[in-house]
């Protein structure tokens, strides 16, 4: 079963793919802690995927929310619009090749959109369609990230070793996209990585890691992981940091009753029925601001007062 006609995708050179599996993650509700978006690019950025085409923002954003940015580019003002980006790459040694299609969470018309992305997946021949997101989770920063989501076909479900979403609830364009992936025939997985809930504004370069180990074994080749182990080993040390300093509102004992749930759980196989997502458009560095980010943790601890 194919999907509707995509009118709004443009390609601006069909490549010859070898079976590719296609990586989606979009930027807003799914991506807390920028986490999925990170590991999208990140998996991009190592096999030099480029640019093949877009999924034009007109029908389906309302840019008075979703504004255009203007940037200067050699004197002249550029507007850039929020596109979704189609990449493509080959896997040197693997069976498939690699597309990995990045956005922002549309505002409108939603099947019209899901009907692009299954376009993308259908003309290039696509083996698998792999959708990244990350929830905020009542869980700590200093012990390792769940990861859960689901995979059509038991063996790769088997080798990813995730354990299946419990969730119910409110969902974005990713849980959307995968239902009308499934409705479509196409294979399909979702991982999904958590975020804890005290640091939602902050990036997540661990929650980031944490999907791009699980990347790799979709694609089943290794990835050079080093920059972000850095970036998440700082990562912690930072909150960490902030933690001890906000004592006196009692972050640290919030803290230490996550990682005693978190261990009494077991762990990253724990379930995830405390999950929650995030608009993640004002995300700030913990560097640039660790006010502000004391200041969310001060919030959430008043809002969760047990």
């Amino acid at each position: 079963m194919s999907a509707s006609p995509a009118p709004h995708l443009h390609w601006d050179k069909r490549p010859d793919l070898e079976r590719p599996v296609v990586l989606a993650a979009f930027e807003g509700w799914n991506d807390a802690g920028e986490a999925a978006s990170t590991a999208a690019r990140y998996v991009r950025d190592h096999f030099d995927a480029t640019p093949v085409g877009t999924i034009e923002a007109e029908d389906f954003f309302d840019f008075t929310v979703a504004r255009p940015f203007v940037h200067l580019r050699g004197g002249q003002r550029v507007i850039k619009w929020p596109t979704t980006t189609v990449y493509a790459g080959s896997i040197a040694g693997a069976p498939n090749d690699l597309v990995v299609l990045i956005g922002h969470e549309p505002q409108l018309r939603w099947r019209t959109f899901t009907d692009h992305v299954v376009a993308v997946a259908d003309a290039l021949g696509a083996s698998h369609v792999v959708t990244l997101g990350a929830l905020l989770a009542d869980i700590p920063h200093t012990r390792p990230v769940p990861v859960f989501g689901l995979a059509d076909e038991p063996e790769l479900s088997d080798r990813l070793g995730i354990r299946p979403s419990t969730y119910e609830g409110p969902t974005g364009i990713v849980g959307v996209l995968g239902a009308r992936l499934r409705e479509c025939g196409l294979s399909t997985a979702s991982l999904w990585a958590s975020v804890p809930s005290y640091i939602s504004s902050a990036p997540s370069p661990k929650a980031a890691l944490a999907l791009v180990e699980k990347i790799s074994v979709v694609l089943g080749v290794p990835l050079p992981r080093t920059d972000l182990e850095i970036a998440s080993e700082a990562y912690v040390a930072q909150i960490s940091e902030l933690v001890a300093e906000a004592e006196e509102d009692g972050i640290p004992e919030l803290v230490q009753a996550f990682e005693e749930d978190y261990d009494e759980q077991g762990g990253p196989d724990r379930g995830n029925d405390r999950v929650r997502g995030v608009d993640a458009s004002d995300v700030a560095s913990i560097a640039d601001d660790p006010e502000a980010l004391v200041a969310e943790v001060e919030d959430f601890l008043r809002n969760h007062p047990d």
